[in-house]
């Protein structure tokens, strides 16, 4: 675990980021979705999909409805 906050903070910023572009992909659909979660590491895909599912409880719970297998992207 990386234990430097400045690089910790700055890791946590960039998923932020990806936790909006998730978000508003939404509208384009799961495809769009799931082609930005593929470009990134797995612990930036997971920290993605918590970030999401916080800030934004009701797209995270339509792309779960339109993508049940969601989870497989996770791996």
């Amino acid at each position: 675990m990386d234990t430097d906050p400045e690089l910790s903070d700055s890791w946590w910023e960039r998923v932020k980021y990806y936790a909006r572009l998730a978000i508003e992909r939404v509208e384009e659909g799961v495809d769009a979705v799931k082609e930005l979660l593929s470009s990134l590491t797995i612990d930036q895909r997971l920290g993605v999909i918590l970030e999401f599912e916080d800030v934004d409880p009701q797209k995270f719970a339509q792309l779960v409805s339109d993508a049940p297998q969601w989870t497989e992207w996770m791996g």
